[in-house]
């Protein structure tokens, strides 16, 4: 209907009016009209697109073949230039969104690509900015959605990963032995101060035996010996114990004292 004088431009839509093949201006929402068969509206949509970026197969920097798929996020900011300086804008910011990601990432290693995609989007959408400025358009966001590794790659990421696990496993049972180790030391200095310690824990064992209902238990060879060694502090204690206690008087000082004596 623009060639007939009216046109229905929508809110999220700018007219771009052309009369005789000049530019007369831009049109804002709403009814517009014209001059029949001489002017001429364009609309331009001010909505953000969705862009997907096919996957393509790139090489990094560390010489590994990877396929790499994004997405990005961009609206026209400027309807005349989006008509005048270009084409078919749509195509043009695929085709330089596709080319700029191969770019950025063939010059990063593989690990940046896996653990860095936040550097790698920002510096993706800096170089969008930078061209398609001219388009009146703007890129809002790029995000690397998709990234496929070869099989053998990911076999290699797999064994490294597995092994990093097991180097964690190692040294954490390494700091438990050390622990165990210092505290089984303690343990020997209060037995070797008090060895009746030593048959309370042989005993504090024979409990635990008991508890899982076993029918047969052993008992260790050194526990014959602690047997001994508490029974001699025990002789020790009761020796010092007799020796300390008052002795009494001899049946002569009793008689001198004009008690009884007894034979």
């Amino acid at each position: 209907m623009s060639r007939l004088g009216v046109a229905i431009v929508k809110q999220y839509e700018r007219g771009v009016v052309f009369r005789l093949g000049r530019l007369r201006g831009v049109r804002g929402p709403g009814m517009r009209f014209m001059i029949p068969l001489v002017d001429r509206l364009w609309k331009v949509s001010l909505r953000t697109v969705t862009m997907p970026i096919a996957s393509q197969q790139i090489i990094t920097e560390d010489n590994v073949s990877i396929g790499v798929a994004a997405v990005a996020y961009y609206r026209r900011v400027d309807p005349v230039k989006s008509i005048i300086e270009i084409e078919d804008v749509e195509s043009a910011v695929g085709q330089i969104a596709q080319t700029t990601v191969r770019n950025v990432v063939g010059r990063s290693s593989l690990d940046q690509v896996l653990s860095n995609t936040e550097a790698l989007n920002e510096a993706i959408k800096k170089v969008l900015d930078l061209t398609t400025e001219q388009w009146g358009v703007l890129v809002q966001l790029v995000e690397l959605k998709d990234i496929e590794l070869p099989p053998s790659m990911q076999r290699a990421m797999a064994k490294q990963a597995e092994a990093e696990r097991e180097k964690r496993a190692k040294i954490i049972a390494a700091e438990g032995e050390a622990l165990s180790v210092g505290k089984l030391a303690e343990a020997a200095d209060v037995i070797a101060r008090s060895p009746i310690a030593l048959q309370l824990r042989n005993l504090q064992v024979l409990a635990e035996i008991a508890v899982e209902k076993n029918s047969t238990i052993v008992f260790p060879a050194q526990f014959f010996e602690s047997t001994r060694t508490a029974r001699d502090f025990l002789a020790r204690e009761g020796a010092g114990s007799v020796a300390a206690a008052p002795v009494p008087e001899s049946p002569s000082a009793l008689q001198g004292n004009g008690e009884m004596a007894f034979p």
